[in-house]
């Protein structure tokens, strides 16, 4: 740092500058355009000297004068007459009193002492019934009492006007009464002034006669005299003044020359200032670049911001403590010895730039930490105080929690502090205090100790879960929130286990659709393959080479059919499927879907009973999918309906307003209770595979309902067989 050597004076003329902003807001306005005379001390001075001018001497009162002004009243004599207690109560306290002393004198036959003790006993109880039976034997004992502080009063203050003037003889006046005409002189007003106040009779001289420093006289016994019965004012009019000659007076010239040299220090601070200003902004960019080149801002950086803010507070507070230190080193401790005011100044000094140096250090290495808003956000996210908050927070996320929480520190805070403080100092409310937490406190640790047991019975379930052992579950007790996260966390457990189980049933149904995949593509292809083959023998005759081309063609279409459904259903599952939506008549759309399978459905033996209504029934629905839609599910039926046994097609209206298609008949095979997979692609009621056809056209179904936003359903009961689909009616 001392290479920088431009820097380093940039910087510390920056603190000579605040320095100084200081200095000028404390005392500028003491020292700019004013002389001693003016100064507060001096003003100070003159305010001492013309209060204690009027009662000291110029309206000095005697004893009769203020005696004649007295007042007794009559609470004040009723105060006096119970100060004790009723007549009766002081009585008996003074026989009690002498009881003991008279006895004592009988037993050592003291007779004298006793005949004594018994006349003042006597005399005492005597002035007592006097004071209930006459107001005005009590009014005189008050206004003797009274008339011998006034006496006190007027001693002390003939003693104190003699200090007055003797200390005082710097000054001169000559000063007239108003009311009286009378003038009062003390030295020569004539004489050339350092200092001068005249009176006219717009602003005359008000003063008291009685003063305020011998005031509390009147005030130290039980019996109080009221001042204001006493107090008086006098206009003057004149002129007080101090000569040049008297100012040579030491307690003057202390006074002028304290503030002559302290005028000429601050000037100097305030001139250079300007100056040091001009210096500190001119290298403001090399002290930046000095203090960001410490190689100890990378270890302060590690800290967090809210702790490098105390750091900060804590020495700003001590900077301003070094300044006020600075100042009142200039301001009012020096004492004549310039060796010992300057060495105290210097080292005053020091630290104090040692101190400003460390705060702007400090100041400017926090503000490269939050130049930037998104830095500023960084620090303060990352700061104590904000993970305190976020604690809290937390804390109050479960209300209850939050509560017994504070229920707690506060019991143990008041608590605490009341067992302190009772013992410390004793008193009903620390201990009161302390039965009241005991009492809250108590009963809020057994159910806090409660709560952590059973805290820690969920953590181990907890655990156990984590490690995959699902068959027991979490006790529930109560309903605390524990109780409620305890809950929770079997819901999870079911959650994990149902989870578990529908990947189990995704990978069965994946190994079964790669079978039936294969299976159902590897059937015509195996047919494809043998009857190519069987065409390349040449000696063959033409009528089985006709019939090996049939069906050729024939297992080629049935492929070709079992790949385009294939890609269609991989389609619609993939939503890339576009629909265009009108408002078509669903019954005329199921009439003529089934209408085309009439003849089919008579040659399988199968007995066709359609039931719909009268009335059209509209959906908006893409009638081309929709048309497919139907056709699959009668071509299932025709694939796996039983022969001899009838079909029924419904189509209604619900009465919650939707379309329903339903299409149900016996099944020709046994079918699995999981009716809900037969929606699963390649999957089959005839697990045996005999029968023609993809094993997707329910899937085509179920993905053409899911593209409509509507729903379908499977029913089954023993062989019975039922289809159910719902959508919204136009």
């Amino acid at each position: 740092m001392l290479k920088n050597w431009k820097s380093l004076l940039a910087l510390i003329c920056l603190i000579w500058v605040i320095f100084g902003i200081f200095t000028f807001s404390n005392v500028g306005y003491k020292y700019i355009g004013k002389s001693y005379f003016h100064s507060e001390s001096f003003q100070h001075e003159i305010d001492n000297f013309q209060s204690e001018l009027g009662p000291l001497v110029l309206n000095l009162p005697t004893a009769e004068d203020l005696k004649s002004k007295i007042v007794v009243t009559q609470s004040e004599i009723e105060e006096h007459r119970n100060r004790y207690g009723t007549l009766g109560q002081q009585i008996e306290n003074i026989k009690a009193q002498y009881e003991e002393r008279i006895q004592e004198a009988a037993n050592v036959n003291a007779t004298d002492l006793k005949t004594k003790l018994e006349k003042e006993r006597d005399t005492t109880i005597k002035d007592i019934t006097a004071n209930f039976e006459d107001d005005e034997h009590v009014h005189k004992k008050i206004l003797a009492q009274k008339e011998a502080l006034v006496d006190q009063y007027i001693k002390k203050a003939q003693d104190e006007a003699k200090s007055f003037v003797k200390n005082n003889n710097y000054w001169s006046y000559e000063l007239k009464n108003t009311e009286t005409g009378e003038t009062y002189r003390s030295g020569n007003i004539t004489d050339r002034s350092a200092f001068v106040i005249n009176y006219t009779g717009q602003q005359p001289l008000t003063t008291w006669n009685i003063s305020e420093n011998l005031s509390p006289i009147f005030y130290q016994t039980d019996i109080h005299v009221d001042t204001e019965n006493f107090r008086e004012t006098t206009d003057y009019t004149g002129t007080i003044t101090i000569s040049k000659n008297s100012a040579q007076a030491v307690y003057i010239m202390e006074g002028y020359d304290h503030f002559t040299r302290n005028q000429y220090i601050y000037f100097f601070i305030w001139l250079t200032s300007i100056i040091a200003a001009i210096v500190a902004w001119k290298g403001r960019k090399e002290v930046l670049q000095m203090v960001q080149g410490i190689k100890e801002k990378e270890a302060l950086a590690k800290m967090k911001i809210d702790f490098q803010l105390v750091l900060l507070l804590v020495i700003g507070c001590m900077y301003l403590l070094t300044m006020e230190i600075s100042h009142e080193a200039i301001e009012f401790f020096y004492q004549g010895n310039y060796v010992s005011f300057l060495m105290d100044l210097l080292v005053k000094a020091g630290a104090l730039l040692i101190i400003a140096i460390l705060f702007f250090v400090q100041l400017i290495w926090l503000y490269d930490r939050v130049n930037t808003v998104k830095k500023l956000e960084e620090n303060l996210k990352a700061s104590y105080l904000w993970s305190l908050g976020e604690s809290i927070t937390d804390l109050f996320l479960n209300r209850s929690i939050g509560l017994h929480s504070i229920v707690m520190i506060g019991a143990a805070f008041f608590g605490g502090g009341s067992l302190v403080a009772s013992m410390l100092r004793g008193g009903g409310f620390p201990v009161l205090v302390l039965g009241i937490c005991t009492l809250i406190g108590i009963p809020a640790m057994i159910l806090f100790l409660s709560r952590m047991g059973y805290l820690n019975r969920i953590m181990k379930d907890t655990k156990d879960m984590a490690e995959g052992r699902l068959n027991r579950d979490v006790k529930v007790m109560g309903k605390s929130p524990l109780a409620e996260h305890a809950e929770n966390l079997n819901h999870l457990r079911e959650g994990v286990r149902t989870s578990m189980h529908e990947q189990a049933k995704s990978e069965r149904l994946k190994t079964e659709l790669i079978t039936n995949v294969s299976h159902d593509l590897r059937t015509p292809l195996t047919s494809i393959i043998t009857y190519t083959d069987l065409l390349k023998n040449p000696d063959i005759t033409e009528e089985e080479r006709k019939q090996y081309i049939h069906i050729l063609d024939k297992k080629s279409e049935r492929l070709k059919l079992l790949i385009e459904d294939l890609f269609e259903v991989s389609k619609m599952a993939s939503g890339n499927m576009e629909l265009h939506r009108t408002r078509v008549d669903l019954s005329q759309l199921v009439q003529q879907a089934v209408g085309e399978h009439e003849e089919d459905l008579a040659q399988a033996r199968l007995d066709l009973r359609m039931t719909k209504p009268d009335e059209p029934i509209y959906a908006y629905v893409d009638g081309q999918k929709w048309w497919r839609l139907i056709d699959n599910l009668i071509v299932n039926v025709l694939k796996y309906a039983l022969e001899g046994t009838r079909v029924y097609v419904t189509l209604k209206r619900t009465s919650e307003g939707d379309a329903e298609f339903t299409v149900k008949n016996v099944a020709k095979y046994e079918i699995s209770e999981n009716a809900d997979e037969l929606f699963e692609r390649f999957k089959r009621a005839d697990a045996s595979r005999h029968t023609e056809g993809s094993g997707l056209g329910l899937a085509i179904a179920q993905s053409i309902v899911d593209l409509h936003g509507a729903r379908m359903s499977i029913e089954v009961d023993g062989d019975l067989f039922k289809v159910i689909v719902r959508i919204p009616a136009a």
